[in-house]
């Protein structure tokens, strides 16, 4: 626990433009947290004023087996969103998993495999959830790769299905620049398509990492570029917000948005996945984006 967490007040409301924001990815790097310790605090988490801000328990649909060791307390089913590394083929299995788990699946995040053409992935995708319908079949993300694919692939999940977009990682080329990521968010929102975000985004303002060197997105950088493509603005534009390192600035343009504004982008950004639910807050607190009362109190 850092010293900003223990200072935390022990109440306050998270807004709806930050609900449901951060996806539980505490087993995945840098994180790595114990399966066990993961499923203990992420159910824990929700005994508390700021349950509202995290979204699923991100889980590789290798980790199901274990899950199915680990004791099943009462209640409300975990909610899960699985990733699906190998492609199409292994969503049946996944499904079939949960539906033996104490678990509601809300999302599948499949990757598209190395060599693997677009309309083949479609192809391959339609397949896998054939005979399969709700309540059955949840939310289906698709991770966009970074090439040549992404255009056609998000053409072909408008109306059917959402995308994952990769922000990060361990390497500095994992991190795509402004302008790569303000073309694919400018791509998902032309094309109707909804999307979450995964690694890099380890703070909420553009940054530049001081242990690595590396230029971080910041996510409400990102939340702010998707809303003013959605609301008819430009690439340049996207680029410009993606860009901005003031503090100050991100968060008075977030606390500007109205009410019609935060539904519309925040149908189209869902989430992005973080190791660290604690980190995200504090500097939500920090920007004043999320309110707290002055009582004192510990969220942990």
């Amino acid at each position: 626990m850092t010293a900003a967490v223990a200072g935390i007040p022990g109440t306050g409301v998270v807004p709806p433009v930050v609900a449901q924001l951060c996806d539980d990815a505490a087993v995945f790097p840098p994180g790595l947290a114990p399966l066990p310790d993961a499923v203990r605090a992420h159910r824990e988490r929700h005994e508390h004023w700021w349950a509202d801000l995290a979204g699923p328990l991100v889980l590789a649909d290798a980790a199901l087996p274990d899950l199915a060791s680990l004791p099943a307390p009462g209640g409300v089913p975990l909610r899960l969103a699985v990733t699906v590394p190998r492609g199409p083929a292994g969503i049946p299995d996944v499904l079939s998993a949960c539906a033996r788990l104490p678990v509601r699946p809300t999302a599948v995040e499949v990757a598209v495999p190395a060599g693997t053409g677009a309309a083949q992935f479609l192809d391959a995708l339609a397949a896998a959830l054939a005979g399969l319908g709700p309540p059955h079949v949840p939310e289906i993300y698709v991770e966009v790769p970074r090439d040549s694919r992404r255009d056609a692939l998000l053409d072909g999940l408008t109306g059917r299905y959402r995308a994952k977009f990769r922000t990060g990682g361990v390497r500095a080329d994992l991190y795509p620049d402004d302008a790569e990521l303000a073309a694919a968010i400018a791509d998902a929102v032309g094309a109707g398509v909804a999307f979450k975000a995964t690694a890099g985004l380890h703070h909420a303002v553009r940054n530049t990492d001081p242990h690595t060197g590396f230029e971080q997105h910041g996510f409400l950088n990102l939340l702010l570029a998707t809303e003013a493509l959605v609301a008819g603005g430009t690439e340049q534009d996207a680029r410009v917000l993606l860009a901005e390192r003031d503090p100050a600035d991100v968060a008075a343009r977030v606390a500007a948005l109205d009410d019609d504004r935060v539904r519309a982008v925040r149908a189209t950004f869902t989430s992005f996945g973080t190791c660290s639910m604690v980190e995200p807050l504090t500097e939500l607190i920090e920007l004043g984006v999320v309110v707290t009362d002055t009582a004192g109190g510990d969220p942990s």
